[in-house]
């Protein structure tokens, strides 16, 4: 009958302590979010709730097979990404250790002692043992729900590390990208420049063999070789920084340096000319910089509930039963049965302003989360706004210097004309094809341009991890 009294009292005291839970409960603050994106073109369609290149698969915003290849490795085998699931279980874990707080601590105990006395002033020896098979329990009753506000703290936490992963891996797709277009455009480079080189050399040879009958001078031949050598001296450096770059995209891929394989050139990536960037109110569920911003906030705002409960008692209920007996073989029967039932109650009186502190200090940390959240959001529909911008203009910037690069190309061809018909002398020909080198290098560049920052509006947009 003591038992069941015991029994009901425990689980009456166990429901009420689930009731009580000091503390603030989370409230997601308020943020300025903006109608629409500065940025896009004045003659863009008003934006819709899912028309966004942030929803799109990786795979589908990049259609190059080899490059879908290398993002598909990397995201296998970096090392962001590994040691950010690595702290997703660390998260986990702590998780556990946190919420087995609100629960009692039961322990089984059992000890055996034999003891002999030898023989003292005539008394014979003594021989004795004792046998003791033991349960004790310890529970810290949350009664104002300080284990409950850190297994919050440390739930949001774990969402955090999980949204922390998320943003690796958007920026590893980008990065993968980026670096993939960057190594296209050194190709182009390259060819460009073995183009310009062989065709250098047709006017060489043809400028040399009318040097030989009279028809020019040996300075048009030097300023000939002038073109050839600069031509030729741009292609070890391209080669080095080819090789460079392989090696960045072979450390983003976790491999060791080597060859990157290669697909679509880089004039036939595909890219669409208007990219649809969303309502800017759907960034918020979007980004994952910014959810993990917000759990850590959670979390942050859960801790002061664990700070204000030391304000009040702490509740612990123990209580100890078992059976004791000089044999082994009568443990468990007979009069061997003892328990204990207690419980305390501590009241902090005095802590010279520590408890008071730590609430300060909780609240504190609780502000700056909110600052650094609302920053977060800030940052980001900047950089989606940033990245509009570039593309756009990036766009008009290509289409100028693709104007720029062929009347280069017909001007060259024309100075070409006129010398071979001893209009023009070798120095308008050099002038012309050194315009026409410097246009070739500044449209791939451009093209290269137009490129990242479709990458840069995906990743700001949020895409890339789902």
């Amino acid at each position: 009958m003591r038992f069941s009294r015991i029994g009901v009292s425990l689980a009456l005291v166990a429901t009420l302590s689930s009731g009580c839970l000091v503390g603030p409960n989370y409230t997601r603050p308020t943020v300025d979010v903006p109608t629409g994106y500065r940025g896009l073109s004045p003659d863009a369609a008003p934006p819709a709730e899912n028309a966004s290149l942030g929803n799109e698969k990786w795979w589908d915003v990049f259609q190059d097979q080899a490059l879908r290849g290398l993002i598909t490795l990397a995201l296998q085998q970096n090392y962001d990404v590994r040691i950010a699931a690595v702290r997703i279980l660390e998260a986990r874990a702590l998780l556990g250790v946190t919420r087995a707080d609100q629960y009692p601590n039961l322990s089984a105990e059992y000890s055996g002692v034999t003891e002999r006395i030898p023989p003292l002033f005539g008394r014979p020896a003594v021989q004795s043992s004792l046998h003791t098979a033991s349960a004790s329990l310890l529970w810290e009753l949350d009664f104002w729900g300080k284990y409950r506000r850190a297994t919050e703290a440390a739930r949001a936490n774990l969402l955090a590390n999980e949204w922390a992963r998320q943003q690796v891996v958007s920026a590893l797709v980008s990065d993968v990208a980026a670096a993939y277009f960057q190594l296209r455009e050194l190709d182009l480079e390259l060819e460009i420049s073995r183009n310009t080189l062989a065709s250098r050399n047709d006017s060489l040879r043809l400028t040399r063999l009318l040097a030989d009958h009279g028809s020019t001078s040996l300075l048009d031949v030097r300023q000939a070789e002038q073109l050839v050598h600069s031509a030729a001296a741009s292609i070890p450096d391209l080669q080095r920084r080819i090789e460079l770059q392989e090696n960045f995209l072979s450390t983003l891929l976790g491999k060791n340096p080597e060859s990157m394989p290669r697909g679509l050139a880089l004039t036939a990536q595909p890219h669409a000319p208007e990219v649809p960037a969303g309502l800017p109110s759907s960034l918020l569920e979007r980004r994952p910089d910014i959810r993990q911003a917000e759990q850590q906030l959670i979390a942050l705002n859960a801790q002061i509930g664990v700070a204000k409960a030391d304000y009040f008692p702490a509740i612990t209920l123990t209580g100890t039963g078992g059976f004791q007996s000089a044999a082994l073989s009568s443990l468990f029967t007979g009069p061997a049965g003892f328990w204990s039932v207690g419980g305390s109650v501590t009241q902090p009186v005095f802590e010279a302003g520590r408890i008071r502190n730590r609430v300060r200090f909780a609240e504190a940390r609780r502000e700056e989360a909110t600052l650094f959240y609302q920053r977060t959001i800030q940052q980001a529909f900047r950089e989606v706004s940033d990245a509009l911008t570039s593309y756009r203009k990036s766009q008009e910037f290509r289409v100028e210097q693709e104007q720029v690069t062929r009347a280069a190309q017909d001007a060259t061809r024309l100075s070409t004309m006129r010398y071979k018909g001893g209009r023009a002398s070798y120095l308008e020909v050099l002038d012309s094809d050194t315009r026409q080198f410097t246009a070739q290098i500044a449209l791939a560049r451009a093209q290269l341009d137009e490129l990242n920052s479709m990458v840069l509006i995906y990743r700001a947009l949020g895409g890339g991890w789902r």
